[in-house]
């Protein structure tokens, strides 16, 4: 989907969890945007990259992923290789891996789901201090490690970019 087909069809969602939790729309739209890769890879409705701890609950699914870490020695359920890489100057781990991750009826839900995940996880509290700025907000859950790879925030930052062209 190109990214002003993205933005008109799920600006809404964002906006309607902005009203509902405070948390700026655009680094809302943005994190949307970025883990499923501008709508065109959201199975299951799952718009956010929001892994499914337990596995066993059947609102889970298991699909492919990439993880970095300095630890050689992560488990997830299924590892599929590990590479070597530099990133910002720091060796890491390249993990390529099935992971469980949550599933939604309709996008809302995932909308939703993805602001109380924020909420509710004490890692991002600071993040949640200042959630009406975007960029300080994608800042702050960078840090607390909402993903893996160390230029999360620079490539959410440049997507708030995107998005404001076309709203």
């Amino acid at each position: 989907m190109k990214p002003k087909d993205f933005v008109n069809k799920y600006i809404n969602y964002a906006k309607e969890s902005e009203k509902k939790t405070g948390i700026n729309y655009k680094a809302i739209l943005a994190q949307a945007a970025l883990e499923s890769g501008w709508g065109e890879s959201a199975p299951g409705n799952m718009f956010f990259g929001v892994k499914d701890t337990d596995g066993i609950n059947g609102n889970e699914q298991l699909l492919r992923t990439t993880e970095y870490s300095t630890n050689p020695n992560l488990k997830f359920p299924v590892i599929i290789n590990i590479s070597n890489v530099i990133r910002n100057n720091i060796k890491m781990f390249k993990y390529t891996i099935k992971d469980y991750f949550r599933k939604y009826s309709i996008p809302e839900q995932s909308f939703t789901d993805h602001c109380n995940f924020l909420i509710k996880n004490k890692r991002y509290a600071k993040a949640l201090m200042v959630k009406s700025d975007a960029n300080k907000f994608i800042d702050e859950i960078a840090l607390a490690g909402y993903a893996t790879d160390p230029n999360y925030a620079k490539t959410l930052k440049s997507i708030v970019l995107t998005i404001e062209k076309y709203i």
